[in-house]
């Protein structure tokens, strides 16, 4: 088979090693049954690969389904995958065929598998093994003939350490691994996948094409495009529709280029540790410094009463600046206390319960202190993770969205707190 016949069929677009590799990979085992994992970074076309694999099989008259592993929740993904029986769980109203069923005799490619939960790897791993699943609330094994190609831009090995991933499964997904090369890697291919893209938006929206000068294809071609074939795909489509200018300047590329002149965007910063910074964190420390200060109202209340003799009443000048205290922190909506002096009459209002029982014949103790607020982040931030976890029963995955982070990020807290799980 020629290389050109497929990249024709099915829009590949580019001439380097690395890319033809995969393709050529990609035909040779299509004739096979073995089971393939091709990994690549977000927006390289992944998915194309695994049509060249089914279209090239014997499989290819049979059904091709491909599953994002990602988009499913946790809940539904062994429904979606091996169906249910009518019962098994609240709103199975009926019994449902999964994609290994509906599948069998053809080809299920699994987007982002490295997503899935660790019970539904038990189940795949299975289905790879044997052939053989069991639906939702059932006991009757059903046999499967389904080839799978599954894909992820995760680190497997990594996730393998972290244990969010089974490494049998691994090893039986990778039987023959595909590497798609990231677009900054294959040099002017970038240039041509622009020149297509333009030539079909300028069709698409009945418009002459736009074109790259030597200086913008240069640029073009040593920026690191993150989103890949896809981020390229995009900016090709926007300066085609924005701009009048149909011959595309340096200048005039950087403004849609986030990390050049015109797009340049907000940096991460890491602290010298590694660890990742969170504007969650940075709002927690603002919150706990406001509590501080709080804490400090209340014990310059006291003061102010023992000093100067009130008898339970503020001076005009000292209600005036505890009152702008209280409507600082009262406008966060976090710590809602009790205003401590009226707006009706600031002279003649008493404080709130905690202060206004002492009066010119209270003695206060020069013993007594208030004790200090928990103002430790950390033990703050550990807290929080406690009852994330608890809440969702140690499900890390579930614990880092109600937290706002990143489940990497959680999991590397769990190890610097020593959490146990």
């Amino acid at each position: 088979m020629n290389l050109q016949e497929i990249k024709n069929r099915f829009g590949i677009i580019g001439s380097t090693p690395t890319l033809e590799r995969a393709i050529d990979t990609a035909w040779r085992v299509a004739a096979t049954d073995l089971t393939v994992l091709i990994t690549g970074e977000s927006g390289t076309g992944k998915e194309v690969f695994s049509k060249v694999i089914h279209n090239y099989s014997t499989r290819k008259h049979g059904t091709f389904i491909a599953v994002n592993c990602g988009a499913i929740p946790e809940g539904t993904i062994d429904s979606e995958l091996f169906g249910h029986e009518k019962g098994s769980f609240t709103g199975a109203n009926d019994s449902r065929k999964g994609y290994f069923e509906v599948a069998n005799g053809g080809t299920i490619f699994l987007d982002e598998v490295a997503e899935l939960p660790l019970q539904t790897q038990v189940r795949l791993l299975r289905v790879l093994e044997t052939g053989e699943f069991i639906k939702v609330g059932a006991s009757k094994v059903i046999k499967t003939d389904v080839r799978i190609v599954a894909a992820t831009n995760v680190n497997i090995p990594e996730a393998i350490e972290k244990g969010k991933f089974r490494e049998d499964l691994f090893y039986r997904l990778n039987t023959v691994p595909i590497i798609i090369p990231a677009l900054r890697e294959r040099g002017n291919d970038i240039v041509l996948l622009f020149r297509k893209f333009a030539s079909d938006f300028a069709e698409k929206y009945k418009m002459p094409p736009i074109r790259l000068d030597e200086s913008a294809q240069q640029l073009i071609v040593n920026y690191r495009w993150p989103g890949n074939v896809r981020q390229l795909k995009n900016v090709t489509e926007q300066i085609s529709i924005i701009e009048n200018e149909r011959n595309i300047s340096a200048e005039i590329l950087a403004r849609y280029l986030p990390g050049h002149a015109g797009g340049l965007l907000p940096a991460i910063i890491k602290q010298d540790n590694g660890a990742d910074f969170s504007e969650r964190e940075l709002l927690y420390k603002v919150l706990f410094d406001m509590k501080k200060e709080v804490t400090e109202m209340k014990k310059l209340m006291v003061d102010i009463l023992r000093n100067n003799n009130l008898d339970g009443h503020l001076q005009e000048d000292h209600a005036q600046v505890i009152n702008q205290l209280y409507n600082d922190v009262q406008n966060t909506g976090v710590f809602p206390i009790q205003n401590p002096v009226s707006s009706r009459n600031s002279v003649q209002t008493p404080l709130v319960p905690f202060i206004s029982t002492i009066n010119s014949n209270t003695s206060v103790s020069e013993h007594e202190e208030m004790e200090e607020e928990n103002l430790s982040l950390m033990g703050n931030e550990k807290e929080l993770i406690l009852k994330a976890l608890e809440k969702y029963r140690g499900r890390r995955k579930n614990a880092a969205k109600e937290l706002g982070i990143s489940e990497r990020t959680l999991y590397r807290k769990i190890k610097e707190y020593s959490i146990p799980l």
